[in-house]
């Protein structure tokens, strides 16, 4: 098989981990796959250009993993619209070892169904700063490997982005911050712990990638709203740990050459307590399981993937707060997340797309 299906390590974005689907969810633009669909590893000195992009649309509230379906009957759920480009690079600068930089960039709006108005955000996230290394050497491991990375995310996102409304009171116009769901980002530091693995089949192939993003710091400094601090628990908003996890298979088309599709389970969630520090603050804890089939098609130095998550099964955890009180709060969840990315490989001084074939 001259070339592999695909599996890229690095195609899991850290930064783009905010507050997630609609409440919950770690927004990340993470793809299937292995290597060659980039037309193999990297080679030393090579430079990968990405640009993600995923939308998602969540209304269907839960507790637990009971939907809440008398909220839609009513009218009263919560409708957040997630639009969330990611620019990142990669340099590999040796065979076994590369490095990479991620920025991501929001627009959300957030509404609820008996409310005349929304409110918006837009801007740039948390960019992420990473370092990856193949376990063993690609040039003598064409058929299967493992990728670690490790690397920090560093606030540069606003996390008190506020929406003028009118607010129907009298009062007239007023600024309304918006809901941390929305926000472009989340007010702290984070360490961020990622995988990539494939075995090459026959003429398919298996593949298992994921991320983790450790949080810290306990809150930020937005205080939610003045009532909110009657529970100093709730007051302000959490910084949480954030994941997600791939699996699958990808399978080349014979007949289209450069065409693969994949298909398997993708969950990402917001855990309730954090890997380190405290889980104080508001929070909505939960994860999302979904199918999500997907194709990838390269030619020449470029690859195009899309996909379609199909969420089969959500839970709405209890946070720390929650468990103090006794209480479980809701989220809102998207029934489908929309992915679709374009990555251009180049290495200075070559017209032509450097080694790294399988």
């Amino acid at each position: 098989m001259k070339h592999a299906p695909f599996v890229v390590a690095a195609a899991c974005m850290f930064a783009q981990f905010a507050h997630g689907q609609g409440c919950i969810i770690a927004r990340s633009n993470g793809e299937a796959g292995g290597p060659a669909s980039e037309g193999g590893y990297l080679a030393p000195g090579e430079f990968s250009f990405n640009i993600g992009y995923r939308h998602q649309f969540s209304f269907r509230h839960f507790v637990g993993s009971e939907e809440q379906k008398q909220r839609i009957a009513l009218g009263t759920q919560v409708m957040n619209k997630v639009n969330l480009e990611n620019i990142s690079v990669t340099y590999q600068a040796t065979r076994r070892f590369s490095f990479s930089a991620d920025l991501p960039v929001l627009t959300a709006s957030r509404r609820s169904n008996n409310s005349p108005y929304s409110t918006l955000a837009k801007g740039l996230g948390d960019m992420a700063f990473m370092a990856n290394g193949w376990l063993w050497n690609p040039a003598e491991n064409k058929r299967g490997n493992i990728q670690l990375g490790a690397g920090l995310v560093i606030p540069t996102g606003r996390n008190n982005v506020t929406t003028t409304v009118d607010a129907f009171d009298g009062k007239g116009l007023r600024p309304v911050l918006d809901d941390y769901s929305i926000q472009p980002g989340t007010g702290g530091y984070g360490i961020v712990m990622q995988w990539a693995a494939y075995k090459n089949v026959k003429s398919t192939q298996l593949y298992f990638n994921g991320n983790y993003l450790a949080t810290p710091d306990n809150t930020n400094s937005v205080l939610r709203n003045t009532s909110s601090t009657a529970n100093p628990n709730t007051a302000y908003n959490s910084i949480s740990d954030q994941y997600l996890i791939q699996t699958g298979v990808a399978a080349p088309v014979s007949k289209i050459r450069g065409l693969t599709v994949t298909f398997g389970p993708r969950m990402e969630g917001v855990p309730a307590r954090d890997l380190i520090g405290k889980s104080l603050g508001f929070r909505r804890p939960g994860y999302a399981i979904s199918l999500e089939p997907g194709v990838q098609y390269y030619r020449g130095r470029s690859v195009f993937t899309a996909s379609i998550a199909r969420a089969i099964y959500r839970n709405r955890t209890r946070s720390v707060p929650d468990i103090l009180s006794g209480g479980h709060g809701d989220a809102a969840f998207a029934d489908w997340v929309w992915l679709a990315s374009y990555t251009f490989r180049w290495k200075p001084g070559h017209g032509n797309m450097a080694g790294g074939h399988s």
